[in-house]
């Protein structure tokens, strides 16, 4: 449920130019990734503690270019726990829900899925133009974002509400934020939800939410720590890892919103992959449903808590919105 990114227009091709360069790629020998060839004969391999084993015949089903790679390329943006986020400070090796699943299903399809750090709003344009060849990084898929990706949804969260701990201004629903400054990362679902709430506000009779974009999820939590705003939006199950995690949990805390326990505006979460190529998202779509079958997936989900944001079904592009 994180993240709507800019607006694009039609289907049309962003420039290179418009591109970032990944920075940073976790090495595949230390973040767990299969190192077996789509050739090569079945193997376990030990992702989050649970063993994956190759399937042959899913391997069969990835197009020719990742078999001649031996790898799928794959963007993603951390920190955003527990999605994706790096192992320890100064570490580049990467950890999460994200990483965790990506390097299953690589491990099911018998090819190492590699990391690489990208900066949110370059992370599309760089896929169009082949430096990626797949985004795990909390995507919500959406209808504007089909125009370009091809979504394997893998779970399913809405927004969540932090505040400090204590709850200083006593938020319980959406509407206690009207009037008040809320922060959320620009180019993400949830800026687009306070401009909704707007009209909630409105109808209540209360003033609008004093919305402040910030580029990242640390400066969200600065300023919320400072006192700048009162509340930032993120999805749910971050709102939770972040109260639990962040100065032994003493720093900030989770809204239940009896309304909406799993989040407001919940959406499915995918892999994107170019359109050009939906016969990785395909394979990936299997692979994932295999992990799920066998529990695999279950098992990487509970090593973060997050269990509530499991599916039992994996959809191609299942937009809600």
């Amino acid at each position: 449920m994180r993240r709507l990114t800019l607006l694009l227009t039609g289907v049309t091709l962003l420039t290179a130019a418009a591109c970032g360069k990944s920075t940073t790629a976790a090495d595949p020998a230390t973040t767990g990734a299969a190192s077996a060839s789509a050739s090569q004969a079945p193997q376990a391999t030990t992702i989050a503690g649970v063993p994956i084993t190759a399937d042959p015949a899913l391997a069969g089903l990835l197009p020719d270019q990742i078999k001649s790679a031996g790898k799928v390329r794959v963007a993603t943006e951390p920190p955003y726990a527990p999605f994706e986020m790096f192992v320890s400070e100064g570490s580049q090796e990467l950890t999460g829900i994200d990483v965790d699943l990506g390097h299953a299903i690589g491990a099911k399809l018998g090819v190492p899925f590699e990391f690489a750090v990208q900066k949110w709003d370059g992370i599309i344009p760089a896929i169009q133009t082949d430096q990626f060849d797949a985004v795990m990084s909390a995507m919500t898929d959406n209808k504007e974002r089909q125009a370009v990706l091809t979504f394997v949804d893998y779970s399913v969260s809405g927004t969540g509400i932090l505040v400090k701990k204590g709850n200083p201004e006593g938020i319980a629903a959406h509407t206690d934020l009207c009037g008040k400054k809320v922060a959320a990362q620009a180019a993400t679902n949830q800026s687009k939800l306070i401009d909704k709430w707007q009209a909630d506000c409105k109808a209540a009779g209360k003033p609008a939410v004093d919305k402040k974009e910030y580029p990242k999820d640390v400066d969200i939590q600065l300023a919320l720590k400072s006192g700048t705003v009162i509340a930032s939006l993120m999805t749910k199950p971050a709102a939770i890892y972040t109260a639990q995690t962040t100065d032994g949990g003493n720093a900030f805390q989770a809204i239940d919103d009896p309304a909406a326990m799993g989040g407001y505006n919940a959406s499915p979460n995918g892999i994107g992959v170019a359109n050009k190529n939906k016969q990785l998202a395909e394979a990936m779509q299997k692979a994932l449903q295999a992990l799920i079958d066998d529990g695999s997936y279950a098992k990487i989900l509970a090593k973060y808590d997050a269990e509530s944001i499991g599916i039992t079904t994996v959809t191609i592009n299942a937009a809600v919105d």
